[in-house]
């Protein structure tokens, strides 16, 4: 299992898109609003020229139309006696349909009656006073035109509303590409962020593959330059850790094969002894410098296979046979045992068994397995090996049944669970190491499957041919 991979933490990708999306969203939306804010001046400066354009557009206008109505007399820009005293003429324009206007305007005279008004204005008089300019109430913006001859008052009123209108509009027109182009720049942005931060990725994949069967240097020149110093770093802990680790496997290999052979010398000329002496104290204590010496020697066996388990032996580079070696190591076992029986192969029917694997390395998985499950299985019990058809390779033996955490401590070196039987504690750890090597995975039992007892060791390998 991949360590990195239940390493806690947010995303820095993730963290990056939705920071850059969140700050690039937070800019647009003050730039509308700023830019709200200037249209909103704007279009005040632009309804009040109008309004104050058309008021003075329509004082020549209402001038000239009122002396030919007779409604001014005397002389030019006096009122005559004929100035109207009823209500107010309201002019009939092509927004009578029932249309609402957008200015409306009232003619009044001197003392503040209303001549003339349109269609929408109402029939009382403005508040607003006769001065030219503009003034306001909480409604209208008004301007107020004179003619100074014929003391007319053109005052033109622009609802608040219609301002409004036209600023909410211009708001909306804003907003609704901007709802759109959020997402949207969101999703370029992940595309730009997940395609710049990939060479991470690609150096984190690297780092993971690096234990002690790959210790390869990382080629930095590939890198960005901001993660070159990172590759180097990397190499040059891979540099130390690979030459501390060599040194390590080298005294392991040269103290198991130093001490094979003098291992071998006394094992036998102490069994020489034990043939030559008669007296029964003398022949157990050689018994026991015997026992200790095979202990020895078993120890000094396993040391060498951890050796070669820590020097990557797993992976061949063309498929092999692992039926055969199944068999072999099947055939050894049953030569050294007294009971041969003891040990049964299931085979269904034309299983085959290969894969891109080291035969060597599979021998000491099945040699350690096996010769786990014949030492601290039940005397006298089986010893099944199970090779089905497109299946795993299954050991089981007869034993008592172990918890959860006991499964988890004897996967550990040196450890050995409640036995009284002799070992290293080290076979467990060799087969986890070498079928690390191969991709593959040991699956520990107990009870074992299909059984209310004993203990089952399942390996899984990658990738396996088998028919």
């Amino acid at each position: 299992m991949n360590p990195f991979a239940r390493l806690p933490g947010p995303s820095m990708t993730r963290r990056l898109i939705f920071s850059i999306t969140a700050m690039m969203a937070l800019l647009w939306l003050l730039a509308v609003g700023l830019g709200l804010v200037v249209m909103e001046e704007e279009y005040a400066e632009m309804f009040d020229g109008t309004l104050q354009d058309t008021a003075e557009r329509l004082v020549p206008l209402v001038v000239d139309d009122l002396e030919h109505r007779g409604m001014l007399g005397g002389p030019l820009g006096a009122l005559g006696d004929n100035r109207p005293s009823a209500a107010p003429q309201q002019l009939q324009t092509g927004n009578s349909s029932g249309d609402r206007e957008y200015l409306i305007y009232q003619v009044r005279d001197a003392a503040g009656r209303v001549l003339i008004r349109s269609h929408d204005a109402p029939e009382p008089a403005f508040e607003t006073p006769l001065k030219p300019g503009f003034w306001k109430n909480a409604t209208y913006q008004f301007y107020t035109a004179t003619d100074d001859k014929a003391q007319v008052f053109i005052q033109v009123a622009d609802a608040f509303e219609n301002r409004e209108e036209a600023l909410r509009e211009g708001a909306i027109a804003l907003f609704l590409p901007l709802a759109l182009l959020i997402p949207v720049s969101g999703m370029a942005i992940w595309l730009v962020v997940r395609r710049a931060v990939q060479p991470v990725g690609e150096l984190r994949r690297q780092i993971e593959t690096k234990d002690g069967g790959n210790m390869e240097p990382i080629d930095a020149a590939i890198l960005p330059r901001e993660l070159q110093p990172i590759a180097t770093s990397v190499n040059l802990l891979m540099t130390r850790l690979r030459t501390a680790l060599d040194a390590e496997r080298e005294f392991t290999s040269n103290s198991a094969h130093e001490l094979r052979t003098p291992i071998a010398g006394a094992l036998a000329q102490t069994q020489m002894l034990i043939s030559e002496l008669k007296e029964p104290a003398n022949r157990h204590r050689a018994g026991q410098i015997e026992s200790s010496l095979s202990s020895l020697s078993h120890l000094a066996e396993k040391l060498l296979q951890l050796s070669r388990a820590e020097a990557g032996i797993g992976i061949a580079e063309k498929p092999v046979d692992l039926t055969l070696v199944l068999d072999m190591v099947l055939t050894d076992f049953r030569r050294g045992m007294n009971d041969p029986q003891r040990l049964i192969l299931h085979r269904a029917k034309g299983a085959k068994l290969s894969g891109p694997f080291s035969e060597d390395a599979f021998a000491i998985v099945l040699r350690n397995l096996i010769e786990n499950a014949l030492v601290h299985g039940k005397p006298g019990t089986p010893v099944d090996v199970f090779l089905d058809d497109g299946g795993p390779v299954r050991i089981v033996n007869d034993a008592a049944v172990m918890t959860a955490a006991e499964l988890a401590a004897i996967r550990k070196r040196f450890s050995r669970g409640k036995t009284e039987a002799a070992g290293s504690g080290l076979g467990l750890s060799i087969v986890e190491r070498l079928l690390g090597q191969m991709g593959g995975k040991l699956i520990l039992f107990s009870p074992a499957s299909g059984r209310t007892g004993g203990f089952e060791a399942r390996v899984e390998l990658p990738g396996i041919k088998q028919t």
